[in-house]
């Protein structure tokens, strides 16, 4: 009678365990911009990287600068008109883009302020590049089926229009804080190197160690990734929050287990468990190398959306989760957490596509090995 007694309060205790709802607390916490929203855009890449680098200036200056997320996605739009155009429209010509885009349009254009450039022209309050995207994506169609198959060069006037009309007239100079800025010369002062940053990713159809062009839609760019196995680029994550660098990340979110309302990332043991595992505390799957290549090569983990990793939490039984700034706004009645996101380890290492990082924070001995310059 005792031992059945035993078993019951083991089984019920078990179970109190298994089921109950998340408590977190903060472990590292490295200092940003506040949560911003993108609004009806798919710019997630440039919000999510200009903060990266809004923390980076933080980091290596001190200042706190709210950066235009809309000065890099014009040029990066115009960018991939040329791209689309070149390649007589045999690519993709979207809204998205990666963490490298930003940085090729840093380097090439330099940086401005938000409030030097808010990207919402014509009294418009939120961002909405619906009709901005269709109209230049039929427009360089209409340049690209021409008869004769010769381009005209007025669609390169034609594109900067359009991008002017939406978005605002490109800028050459502008004042901040009392001082007269070009985008080039505000660079300089926010100390941002964009070579100074490197990407990595983590697949198995090429060489570990090796750095190649990672075959997804939004890689209009041919960035180029150097790969590791998944447990060393979560262990760079890792390293780099501890030393004080934020990370960028690039992921698949169209799992129903990631969920901005409830501020969770997480890949549950049992599938059936996906709607618990948004509230409480369910055993998650153990992910493996060959399992994570499986859902890429299978478009179950596609290259969805960008995030700025700013810190780690912890839950009550000491498991680590990735503090994701998310750029879905902070309204408490469409998403927890301020807008922030918490992705356990299983969630990186099954949906982590690549992540993005000064090269200060990447382990010593890596760097030597990779010839990092």
């Amino acid at each position: 009678m005792k031992k059945i007694i035993f078993l019951c309060i083991l089984f019920i205790t078990s179970n109190i365990v298994i089921s109950q709802s998340y408590q977190f607390t903060t472990t590292i916490d490295i200092e940003a911009n506040n949560v911003k929203s993108q609004g009806r855009t798919g710019t997630c890449w440039s919000f999510s990287t200009t903060s990266f680098l809004e923390s980076e200036i933080i980091r290596l200056t001190g200042k706190r600068i709210d950066l235009s997320e809309m000065y890099t996605v014009r040029n990066t739009y115009y960018d991939k008109a040329w791209n689309y155009i070149m390649r007589q429209g045999k690519t993709q010509f979207s809204e998205g883009g990666l963490a490298h885009d930003v940085l090729n349009s840093v380097k090439k254009y330099g940086l401005v302020p938000n409030e030097a450039y808010t990207g919402l022209n014509n009294q418009a309050v939120g961002h909405n590049h619906a009709e901005l995207i269709s109209i230049l994506k039929s427009t360089l169609d209409t340049y690209i089926s021409k008869p004769d198959k010769i381009v005209s060069p007025k669609w390169k006037q034609v594109t900067a229009h359009i991008l002017d009309i939406y978005l605002g007239e490109k800028i050459d100079s502008f004042v901040y804080e009392g001082t007269s800025y070009t985008p080039k010369s505000f660079l300089e002062y926010t100390k941002i190197i964009p070579e100074n940053y490197i990407s990595f990713t983590s697949f198995n159809h090429q060489p570990f160690y090796s750095n190649f062009i990672l075959n997804i839609p939004d890689n209009f760019s041919n960035g180029s990734f150097y790969n590791l196995p998944v447990d060393e680029l979560f262990a760079i994550v890792n390293h780099a929050l501890k030393k004080g660098f934020t990370v960028e990340l690039d992921c698949d979110v169209s799992e129903k287990t990631f969920s901005s309302k409830h501020g969770i990332a997480v890949v549950p043991e049992k599938t059936e468990e996906y709607q618990e595992s948004l509230k409480s505390i369910v055993p998650e799957k153990s992910i493996s190398q060959e399992f994570r290549q499986k859902e890429f090569e299978n478009q179950n983990t596609t290259d969805d959306h960008l995030m700025h990793i700013i810190g780690i939490v912890q839950d009550q039984n000491k498991a680590p989760y990735f503090k994701m700034k998310n750029s879905w706004g902070s309204d408490s009645n469409r998403v927890k957490y301020g807008g922030y996101i918490y992705m356990s380890e299983a969630y990186f290492k099954l949906k982590a596509i690549s992540i993005t990082i000064h090269k200060d924070a990447i382990p010593k001995k890596l760097v030597n090995f990779l010839s990092i310059n």
